[in-house]
């Protein structure tokens, strides 16, 4: 007997690129993500200052969009197209999370390089849940972890993956 409660769904896709300052730069991610997505993206900020690569405290230095519902298996079905649907195993994580890149936003089906923008890659991350139990981190009285039980496991991940989207996962040692 199948629960429905216990069936793995996409919470949120978070497509982000870092470009390392602000201004122009920054300005043209902005326009890759909104051409990709469809979406307005939001700024990043540094939390700390970093000498080594001249980034200061509270400065902006990328940019990101969440993705959730009907947007998010579209957009992770485009971007699974880039990779050709198979994915490393040490890109999903313990928790059932995925991550993985993409080098070049031309890659992506119907897009054209555009000279003024130039080139831009970016970080994909998937974050996966249970249908139902997630009451229990967001309720105000009584507020408590997720237990084990209804986490989602990386194992699982995988297998969802698979089934919905029938990608090939690639054994890499």
């Amino acid at each position: 007997m199948n629960n429905p409660t216990r069936e793995v769904t996409i919470e949120k896709v978070v497509i982000n690129i870092g470009v390392g300052e602000g201004g122009e730069k920054l300005e043209k991610a902005k326009k890759v993500i909104e051409i990709l997505t469809g979406k307005k993206p939001v700024q990043t900020i540094a939390k700390k200052t970093v000498r080594d690569f001249n980034i200061r405290k509270r400065q902006p230095i990328g940019t990101k969009v969440t993705l959730r519902k009907k947007d998010a298996e579209d957009f992770l079905r485009r971007a699974l197209w880039v990779k050709n649907f198979k994915l490393p195993q040490y890109s999903f994580d313990e928790t059932g999370s995925l991550s993985f890149g993409i080098r070049d936003y031309t890659s992506f089906e119907g897009i054209k390089y555009d000279p003024e923008i130039g080139i831009f890659g970016m970080d994909i991350s998937v974050s996966f849940r249970r249908r139902c139990g997630h009451r229990v981190t967001a309720r105000l009285v009584n507020r408590r972890k997720l237990p084990r039980k209804e986490r989602v496991s990386r194992e699982e991940a995988m297998e969802f993956m698979k089934n919905k989207f029938g990608i090939e996962i690639l054994e890499v040692k």
